[in-house]
């Protein structure tokens, strides 16, 4: 099993930025992904970016171009750096760990963080 700890969130308005960090610690295998998904009021957890340990990388369409997600393999930590946030964009973002693809269904993911606040609000 793998734990992770989440920092970062936090409220912005619109335009700014955020960055999240997450830290992996505990069974945590060489070849793996980490990610983010967000999970706004009275809706479903949606992935917003995953970075593979071999570098591979996806995002989701509403966030291409203002995120950035990035890796230390080695310290198993994963950050997304939030750029041009939109209100859209409030949600509880959710560090995630699964030994598979960049996207797989949720039912997939082994492991989650205990979710962090982002709001974007002017």
């Amino acid at each position: 099993q793998v734990q992770l700890v989440e920092s970062g969130g936090g409220s912005v308005q619109p335009g700014g930025s955020l960055r999240l960090s997450c830290a992996a610690s505990g069974t945590v295998f060489s070849i793996n992904t980490m990610g983010w998904y967000r999970q706004a009021p009275g809706n479903q957890r949606d992935l917003v970016a995953s970075m593979a340990s071999r570098g591979t990388i996806h995002y989701a369409d509403s966030v291409a171009g203002r995120f950035t997600i990035s890796r230390d393999v080695a310290k198993h930590t994963v950050t997304l750096q939030m750029n041009d946030l939109k209100p859209e964009d409030t949600g509880v973002y959710y560090c995630a760990f699964w030994t598979g693809y960049v996207l797989v269904p949720i039912a997939r993911v082994n492991d989650w963080g205990q979710g962090t606040q982002v709001t974007v609000s002017s």
